[in-house]
C-alpha cells in the first residue's frame, strides 16, 4: 500500500528503547498507514550493496498503524518519539508559531493481531488525543517518552507505565500519563524548550568507570537544566499515585516530594541547537595538571584528589561544538516545589486539566493561570571551557554513543563528525550525508565464538573471560535514500540498505528509568537500541549487527568459516552425478574450517544432508577424524574429536545391520501345533483355544479397519538412524522422538530377524558390541513387536524368532542378575511385562506374553539346576527352596498377566465386532469409533471400567436388552423369531451375522461373571443411552432405550439408585425448563420456543416426557420393591482384584438415599398433566395453575427430601380446573383413537406416537382424578359419553359397568340417542322418514327437533345399534325418571324406522 507523502520540513524525533511508545508531533502532513509485512519481504525489499552476505546487517520488519490524520497546512514542525516497549505509539500534532492551530496528541497502542496468512503481527491504535496546550500562544517544541520500572518483583523487563514529558514555547515541561491525565507542570526558564534528553542506569564495564547517575537534561537557548533522575522517579510516582488515589477519594491532596535540579546558563557561545549530557567524570592526574595549566598558568595549584565534573557538550555556531565543564559542589541543587495538576479539589483539578486538552477556559481561569506562574530560579554560569572554532559550520544535531566515549555531530554542510569525548577532538568525518540522521548500536561478543588472544593465533584458545562491546554508527541519508552501517572508530561500512527516502531514523539513547545496582541485576530488559519507520510500506525496522563484523579483516576467521558454512550449504543443494567430486570439495571445505563448533556444524549438516550416499558420509568423517588425530594434542578440540568418533561409530553399526539385513536368509521354516506349543510351555488344549481366539480376533479385527500398504519394513535412510541415536559414555542411547520413529528405528534392527530373513545370533552380538544396554534393545524389539500386530498374526513363525531373539537379549550381561533376590521380581520381566500391559494390540501383547513366560520358566529352570547341582555337592540345603520360590512369584505374575490379557482379547474382540446396519438410520454418535483397550486402561477404569466399555459398544450396535439376555441364555434358539424382536428389522442388513456376535457376548460374560452381570450391564447402558441421549436430545429413542434397560434391572436398590441419578443429573433441568414454558404460553408451545427454552423440538419434547414419566413411575416402583431385597454385594473376577480408577456407576446408585414416596408421587402427577398437553396439543391450559402454592412449592426439589404437600380439601376453583383438564384429555385421547378422519390428510393437531404404543388414557386419567381430587365418575361418565359420540358403542357397553351413577349417564346417552334419530329422520330428508315423522307423538317431534344432529362426530351409525343403545338407556332408567316415557316413545321410533329398512 503506498500514499503520496509530502515533504516535512523539519522533523524532531524521540522514542523510548522498548518501543511500545512513539510520540510523533507532525507538522504540514501525517500519514494514516497500514503495512503488514512479513520479515522476509522486508529483508528482500532491503537491497544490500555489500557484497559478502554475512557481513551484511539484517532487518527485522514489525508491521505497525500509523494514523491519517487532517494536519492544519500551516503546521511545519514535525516531532516523533518512540517508546521503549513495542505496546505504544504516541502522535501529535503541532500549532504553528505563526499561525493559530490547536495542539493534538494522539497515543497509539500497540495489539498482537493475526493477519490474513495467520501469523501474529503487531499493530499500533489511538490510545489517546486531546489539546495540550495551556497558556496562550503556546505550542510544542520537543517531547519525550520515558518508561518506568515496576516494583513489583515479578515484572522482569516490562516498564509499569510510560510518561510522557512535552516541551513547551512558553518554557513549561510538562509531564502526562499514557491517558493524557497532567501530573505536574514545571516553568524553569522562561525561554522556549529547544530539547529534551534522558540517560538512564547503565552496570558499569570496568571498576574504574565512573558510576552515571539517571538524569533528564532540558535545553533552552542559553541554559540546560538537569533535573536528577531519583528526584523525578520519585516524583512522578507520588503524583500518579496522587491521581489514582483522588480519582478513588475525590478530595484527596497529597503534596508529591520536590524535584532536585541544576540550572546553567552556558556562556561564550552564539545559538545552540542540540546538546549532550555526557554525565559525571574525573580526570587522570596529567590531564588534570594539564586543565590547571591552561586556566590558572605555570603556578596554578592542583589538589590531591581530581574533582569530580559534570560534561555538557552542544552543537550551534561560535563554536560549532562547544563544550562545558561543571565542578561538582560549585552549585547547590535548587529544589522546587511541583506544580501539581491537581488543586484542592479533584473535581476542579480535573475539571482544567479537561478543559485545558479540550481547548477552552474562561478568562477568569486565564487570568488565574498569569497570576500563579511561578518565580523562576537564576541559573548558575558556566563558561565554555573550549571548543572546535567554526566560523562558517552550524551543528544541527549530536547523538551520543552508548558507551559515552563518542559523539556524532551532523552540520549544514553534510557532514558527519565523529567525535572523541574526553579529549574533545574530530576523529573521523563523513562526507555527503546531508539531512543526515544517525544512532548508534552496540553489541556484545558472544564467549562461545570469541576468538583467542594467544600469540600464536591458534583458532583453539581459551574462550574464559569478559565480553568485549562492539560499537557501530548508524547512518541514515534521507536523500540518497540509504543506511549505513559503520565500524567505529576507523572501520569500514559492514552495510548498506536501499529503505526509501521518507524514513525515519529513531534512536532514544537510554532505556529504562528507575533502575539501580541492585535492581539491575535480575532485570532483563527487552529493549530496541534503534529502528527505522518506513512511512511508505508503515513497517518499523529494527537493525541487527553480527559481533565478528567490528574485527579486522586478517583477524576475523570467523567471518570466512561462515563463508565456507554458506559454501558447503550451496554445495549439498546441488544435483549433480558426479558424487566423487562433491565428496572432494566437501572434505576440502570442512577441512579449511578453523573453528571447532563451526566445524561441528559444518559435519552436522553434512550428515544431515539426504543427497550424499552412505559412502560419502563414512568416507568425509573418516577424513576429518584421521585430520583431528594427526594434529597436535594442544590444537585438538576434545568435543570435536569425540564427536567425530561417536558419529563414525554410529556409521558403523549401521553398515554393520544393513549388511545382517540384506543377506536374505530362507524364512520358509514352519512348526507344528506341538512343537509350537513345547516353546510356549502350552498343552494341546490351550493351544487349541489361543488359536482360536487369535483367529476370532483376527477376523473381527480385519473387519472394522482398512489396511493400507505399508511402507517398506526394515529400511531405514542414514541421515534418520543419525538423528535418532546419541552417544553417551560409550553407551548409545535414543533421543527423543516419536513413537512411530522409536517403532522405525526398532524395525530397522530386527523386523528381518523376526521374519527369519537375518541372523539373530549376529545381530544381537553386533548390537551389543556397538553398545547398546539389553534393556533398550528389549525395549525396541517389544515396540517392534507390539505395533506390527497384523504382520505378524499372519505369520505365526515368527513367534518362534521372538523366542529365539528373546532369549539371546536375556542373556547378555545386565540383563539378568543371577544374584538377584530370589524373593523379588526381576526388573527385567518386569519391564517386559509393563510393555505388555500398556499394549492396546491385545493379539501381539498375548503371544509376546507367552513367549515371555516361556523364556522366564526356561532360566528359572536353568538356575533350578544350577543350585540343585550345587545342593548336592555344596553345604546349602536351602538354596533350591529359594529358587522354587523365586519361580513360583515370577510365574505368578506372568499367569496373572495372561489372564488379564486373555480377557482384554476376548473384550476387544467383542468391540471389534458390530451388525451391518443401514448407516442412514444412525445417529452420528453411533458412528464414533470405541477406544482401543488395554490391560493398563480397564485397570486405571475403574470396577465399572469393563461393563462401560461394554455398553458403549451395546449403545453402537444399538442392542435392546432382550438381545442382552439371549446372550446370557448362550445364543439363539433354532427356527426362533426373537432376535428380531431386539433390534429393529428396518435397521438390519445381514442378519445372519447376529448368531457370532451374540456367541461373543456369551463368551464375555463367562470371562467376566461379576462386572458384566445382567444388572451391572442394564445399569451401565441406562446410564450410557442417557448421556448419548444428553448430548443429542433430538434422538429421543435414545431415553426411550435408556428407560429400556432401567426397567430391566431386577435388583430394586441398584434400578432405585440408576433412576434417582438420571432424575438429578440429567432430566429435573429440562423438565422444569418445560414446566414454565408451558405455563408461560398457557398452551402447547411452538416448536421455536421449545428448542429455544428446553434445547430441543415439539416432538422430541413430546417424547420427553413421555420418558419422564416413565422413569418417575419405576422410580416409585423401585422405592417400593426395596424394602423386599437386600442389597446386591458387588464382586470383582480375581484377576482384575487390583483395579483402581473413577467409582463405578453401580456403587454410586447404591449410595443414593430413598426417596420421599409422595414427593415423586406429585413430579408423577404433573408429567401426566404435561405429557397429555404436549401430546394432544391443547389449549388454554396452564399446568401449575391446577396447583397451589404448596403444590407449586414442592415442584423440583430434591426428591430425598420431605417437602410439605397440599393436604385435606382443595379449593372448588382448583377442582373445576382440574375437571375440565381431564375431560379435554379424554375427549382428545378418544378422538385420537377412535375417530375416522374425513379426508385423507392427517390432522397435525394429534399427530400418531412414532415411537411405539400410546398410552391407556382413560386409566392415566382415573390415576390422576385419584390424586387431584376430582371424581372418578365424572371422568368414567365422559368417557363412555366420547365412545358412543364416535360410535364405537361395543366399547361404550364395557365402559358402563365401571360407571356409579349410572342414572345421570342414562340421562345424557337419551340425549345422544335424540341427536342420532334427529339426523336419521331430520336431515336426510327422504320420503319414509317424512312418513314416520308423521305418524310420531308431538311430544317426541317436538323434541327431537330440539335435538342438533352436527355436534356428532360419527353420524354414520347403523340404526340397529341406535336400537341397542335405546335399549341400554331404557334399563338404566329407573321406571320413575321423567325421561322415562321419552325413552319408550325412542323405543317405538327406532323399531319404525328400522321396520322399513328391513
Amino acid at each position: 500500500m503506498t500514499l503520496k507523502v509530502e515533504t516535512v520540513s523539519m522533523l524532531l524525533f524521540s522514542h523510548s528503547p522498548r518501543g511500545d511508545k512513539f510520540l510523533c508531533l507532525l507538522g504540514k502532513t501525517s500519514l494514516w498507514l497500514h503495512s503488514q509485512k512479513t520479515p522476509a519481504e522486508a529483508r528482500a525489499s532491503c537491497n544490500p550493496t555489500v557484497p559478502h552476505p554475512e557481513q551484511v546487517t539484517s532487518f527485522f520488519t514489525m508491521p505497525v498503524l500509523l494514523s491519517l490524520l487532517p494536519v492544519p497546512p500551516s503546521s511545519n514542525l514535525c516531532h516523533l518519539r518512540l517508546s521503549s516497549s513495542l505496546d505504544g505509539r504516541t502522535r501529535a500534532e503541532l500549532e504553528s508559531v505563526i499561525f493559530k492551530c490547536k495542539t493534538q496528541e494522539k497515543g497509539k497502542k500497540a495489539k498482537w493481531k493475526y493477519s490474513d496468512k495467520g501469523k501474529e503481527e503487531m499493530q499500533y491504535a489511538v490510545g489517546w488525543s486531546g489539546s495540550l496546550n495551556v497558556e496562550e500562544g503556546e505550542c510544542v517544541s520537543s517531547a519525550l517518552c520515558i518508561p518506568l520500572a515496576s516494583q513489583k518483583r515479578s515484572s522482569t523487563g516490562r516498564p509499569d507505565w510510560t510518561c510522557i514529558v512535552v516541551g513547551f514555547t512558553s518554557g513549561y515541561v510538562r509531564f502526562y500519563t499514557e491517558n493524557g491525565v497532567l501530573l505536574l507542570a514545571q516553568l524553569l526558564n522562561e525561554d522556549p524548550v529547544l530539547q529534551l534528553k534522558c540517560r538512564t542506569y547503565e552496570i558499569p564495564r570496568h571498576p574504574g568507570v565512573t558510576e552515571q547517575n539517571e538524569e533528564l537534561s532540558i535545553l533552552y537557548p542559553a541554559a540546560i537544566v538537569t533535573i536528577d533522575g531519583f528526584s523525578l522517579f520519585q516524583s512522578l510516582r507520588a503524583c500518579r499515585n496522587q491521581v489514582a488515589k483522588a480519582a478513588a477519594s475525590g478530595n484527596e491532596n497529597i503534596q508529591p516530594p520536590p524535584l532536585a535540579y541544576k540550572k546553567w546558563g552556558l556562556q561564550d557561545i552564539d545559538t545552540i541547537i542540540d546538546h549532550a549530557s555526557i554525565g559525571i567524570m574525573t580526570l587522570c592526574p596529567f590531564d588534570q595538571m594539564k586543565t590547571a595549566s591552561n586556566i590558572g598558568g605555570f603556578n596554578a595549584a592542583i589538589k590531591n584528589s581530581p574533582p569530580a565534573m559534570s560534561q555538557y557538550i552542544t552543537v550551534g555556531s561560535n563554536p560549532f561544538t562547544g563544550f562545558f565543564y561543571a565542578l561538582e559542589g560549585s552549585s547547590q541543587p535548587l529544589l522546587s516545589h511541583v506544580a501539581l495538576a491537581v488543586a484542592s479539589k479533584l473535581t476542579s483539578a480535573l475539571f482544567n486539566a479537561a478543559s485545558g486538552w479540550l481547548g477552552w477556559k474562561s478568562k477568569h481561569e486565564e487570568e488565574t493561570i498569569q497570576k500563579q506562574k511561578p518565580k523562576v530560579e537564576p541559573a548558575t554560569p558556566l563558561a565554555v571551557r573550549f571548543g572546535l572554532p567554526d566560523s562558517r559550520r552550524h551543528g544541527e544535531s549530536i547523538c551520543l554513543s552508548p558507551c559515552n566515549t563518542l559523539a556524532a555531530v551532523t552540520d549544514d554542510f553534510g557532514r558527519v563528525i565523529l567525535l572523541d569525548v574526553s579529549r574533545g577532538l574530530a576523529i573521523r568525518m563523513w562526507k555527503g550525508y546531508r539531512d543526515a540522521q544517525i544512532g548508534w548500536i552496540q553489541i556484545v561478543e558472544d564467549l562461545h565464538e570469541r576468538e583467542s588472544e594467544k600469540m600464536d593465533l591458534s583458532p583453539f584458545g581459551n574462550t574464559q573471560g569478559p565480553s568485549r562491546v562492539a560499537q557501530f554508527l548508524v547512518i541514515y541519508a534521507p536523500r540518497r535514500g540509504i543506511l549505513e552501517v559503520w565500524s567505529t572508530q576507523q572501520g569500514p561500512r559492514v552495510g548498506a540498505f536501499n529503505v526509501g527516502k521518507h524514513c525515519r531514523l529513531l534512536y532514544p539513547g537510554y532505556k529504562i528509568m528507575g533502575l539501580n545496582n541492585v535492581t539491575s541485576q535480575s532485570w532483563q530488559p527487552q529493549t530496541y537500541q534503534i529502528c527505522l519507520v518506513d512511512p511508505v510500506s508503515g513497517s518499523i525496522k529494527t537493525v541487527n549487527v553480527p559481533f565478528h563484523l567490528a574485527l579486522s579483516d586478517k583477524k576475523s576467521e570467523r567471518a570466512k568459516d561462515l563463508h565456507l558454512v554458506k559454501k558447503l550449504a550451496t554445495l549439498l543443494k546441488m544435483k549433480t552425478p558426479n558424487l566423487d567430486l562433491v565428496e572432494t570439495e566437501v572434505k576440502e571445505l570442512i577441512l579449511d574450517i578453523k573453528y571447532p563448533a563451526t566445524k561441528k556444524q559444518a559435519l552436522e549438516s553434512i550428515l544431515a544432508s539426504e543427497r550424499l550416499p552412505f559412502s560419502c558420509l563414512r568416507n568425509i568423517t573418516q577424513t576429518l577424524l584421521d585430520t583431528l588425530t594427526n594434529q597436535e594434542l594442544e590444537c585438538v578440540d576434545e568435543g570435536l574429536l569425540q564427536f567425530c568418533e561417536n558419529k563414525l561409530k554410529l556409521l558403523h553399526l549401521y553398515e554393520s545391520v544393513n549388511k545382517l539385513n540384506s543377506l536374505g536368509l530362507s524364512s520358509d521354516t514352519s512348526f507344528s501345533n506341538n512343537e509350537l506349543a513345547v516353546l510356549l510351555r502350552l498343552d494341546e488344549k490351550e493351544l487349541v483355544r489361543l488359536q482360536a481366539l487369535l483367529e476370532n480376533y483376527k477376523q473381527e479385527n480385519t473387519r472394522t479397519t482398512v489396511r493400507f500398504a505399508d511402507d517398506k519394513d526394515g529400511a531405514l535412510p542414514v541421515t534418520t538412524f543419525l538423528e535418532y541415536l546419541e552417544y553417551e559414555k560409550d553407551m548409545i542411547t535414543v533421543k527423543k522422538i516419536s513413537e512411530l520413529e522409536y517403532v522405525a528405528l526398532g524395525s530397522f534392527f530386527f523386523w528381518k530377524c523376526l521374519h527369519g530373513e537375518s541372523c539373530t545370533e549376529d545381530m544381537c552380538h553386533t548390537l551389543e558390541s556397538a553398545g547398546f544396554s539389553p534393556q533398550l534393545l528389549l525395549s525396541l524389539l517389544l515396540n517392534v513387536w507390539l505395533s506390527k500386530e497384523k504382520a505378524i498374526l499372519e505369520k505365526p513363525q515368527s513367534v518362534c524368532c521372538l523366542h529365539t531373539m528373546l532369549s539371546l537379549l536375556s542373556k547378555m550381561k545386565v540383563a539378568i542378575d543371577e544374584s538377584w533376590d530370589s524373593q523379588s521380581v526381576s526388573p527385567w520381566w518386569q519391564q517386559m511385562r509393563t510393555a505388555c500391559i500398556q499394549s492396546e494390540n491385545n493379539a501381539a501383547a498375548l503371544l509376546s506374553a507367552h513367549v515371555g513366560h516361556s523364556v522366564a520358566g526356561q532360566i528359572s529352570d536353568n538356575i533350578a539346576e544350577k543350585k540343585f547341582s550345587q545342593t548336592v555337592v555344596g553345604t546349602d540345603p536351602e538354596g533350591l527352596t529359594d529358587s522354587w520360590e523365586a519361580l513360583s512369584l515370577d510365574t505368578e505374575y506372568w499367569k496373572l498377566l495372561l489372564k488379564q490379557l486373555e480377557d482384554c482379547l476376548i473384550l476387544q474382540t467383542l468391540l471389534h465386532s458390530k451388525i451391518n446396519i443401514q448407516s442412514s438410520k444412525l445417529s452420528s454418535l453411533q458412528t464414533e469409533p470405541l477406544i482401543n483397550l488395554s490391560v493398563k486402561k480397564l485397570l486405571e477404569g475403574g470396577k465399572g471400567g469393563i461393563a462401560d466399555s461394554v455398553a458403549k459398544w451395546i449403545f453402537k450396535q444399538d442392542f435392546s436388552p432382550h438381545m442382552l439376555k439371549l446372550a446370557h441364555q448362550k445364543g439363539i434358539p433354532e427356527n426362533s423369531e426373537e432376535p428380531k424382536e431386539g433390534i429393529n428389522k428396518a435397521f438390519l442388513e445381514e442378519p445372519q451375522d447376529l448368531q457370532i456376535i451374540l456367541e461373543l457376548l456369551n463368551l464375555a460374560y463367562q470371562q467376566f461373571p461379576c462386572s458384566l452381570d445382567l444388572d451391572v450391564l442394564h445399569a451401565h447402558c441406562c446410564w450410557e443411552y442417557v448421556v448419548q441421549w444428553n448430548k443429542d436430545p433430538e434422538e429421543a429413542r435414545f431415553f426411550i432405550r435408556s428407560i429400556e434397560h432401567l426397567k430391566s434391572i431386577l435388583n430394586a436398590h441398584v434400578q432405585h439408585g440408576i433412576a434417582l441419578m438420571m432424575w438429578n443429573t440429567f432430566i429435573v433441568k429440562r423438565f422444569s425448563s418445560a414446566t414454565y414454558l408451558m405455563d408461560k404460553v398457557g398452551k402447547s408451545p411452538k416448536d421455536r420456543l421449545c428448542r429455544r427454552d428446553v434445547g430441543m423440538s415439539d416432538t422430541a419434547m413430546t417424547s420427553f416426557l413421555d420418558s419422564c414419566l416413565d422413569l418417575l413411575q419405576t422410580l416409585m416402583e423401585a422405592d417400593v420393591s426395596s424394602d423386599e431385597m437386600q442389597i446386591p454385594v458387588l464382586d470383582t473376577e480375581d484377576a482384575w482384584v487390583s483395579v483402581e480408577g473413577p467409582i463405578s456407576i453401580v456403587e454410586l446408585a447404591l449410595e443414593q438415599k430413598h426417596i420421599h414416596y409422595p414427593l415423586v408421587e406429585h413430579h408423577s402427577v404433573l408429567c401426566s398433566i404435561l405429557y397429555g398437553i404436549m401430546r394432544f396439543s391443547l389449549k388454554s391450559v396452564k399446568p401449575l395453575s391446577l396447583f397451589d402454592s404448596k403444590g407449586k412449592n414442592a415442584f423440583f426439589k430434591d426428591l430425598t427430601s420431605i417437602q410439605l404437600l397440599p393436604s385435606g380439601e382443595m379449593d372448588p376453583n382448583f377442582i373445576s380446573l382440574r375437571q375440565q383438564l381431564l375431560l379435554k384429555i379424554i375427549s382428545a385421547a378418544v378422538q385420537v383413537q377412535h375417530s375416522v378422519p374425513k379426508d385423507k390428510e392427517t390432522s397435525d393437531e394429534a399427530p400418531i406416537n412414532p415411537l411405539g404404543k400410546d398410552r391407556d388414557w382413560p386409566v392415566l386419567a382415573v390415576y390422576l382424578a385419584q390424586h387431584l381430587q376430582v371424581s372418578e365418575d365424572v371422568i368414567r361418565r365422559h368417557y363412555v359419553l366420547e365412545l358412543y359420540n364416535y360410535g364405537i358403542d361395543h366399547l361404550g357397553e364395557e365402559a358402563i359397568l365401571q360407571v356409579q351413577d349410572q342414572e345421570v349417564l342414562a340421562s345424557q346417552l337419551l340425549m345422544l340417542t335424540g341427536q342420532r334419530l334427529a339426523y336419521a329422520l331430520l336431515h336426510t330428508q327422504t320420503k319414509e322418514g317424512m312418513e314416520l315423522l308423521a305418524r310420531l307423538p308431538p311430544t317426541l317431534c317436538t323434541w327431537l327437533k330440539a335435538m342438533d344432529p352436527q355436534d356428532l362426530p360419527n353420524t354414520e351409525v347403523p340404526i340397529a345399534t341406535t336400537a341397542k343403545l335405546v335399549n341400554k338407556v331404557l334399563e338404566l332408567l329407573p321406571e320413575n325418571h321423567g325421561q322415562y316415557s321419552l325413552a319408550l316413545h325412542l323405543i317405538e321410533a327406532v323399531e319404525a324406522i328400522s321396520v322399513p329398512s328391513s
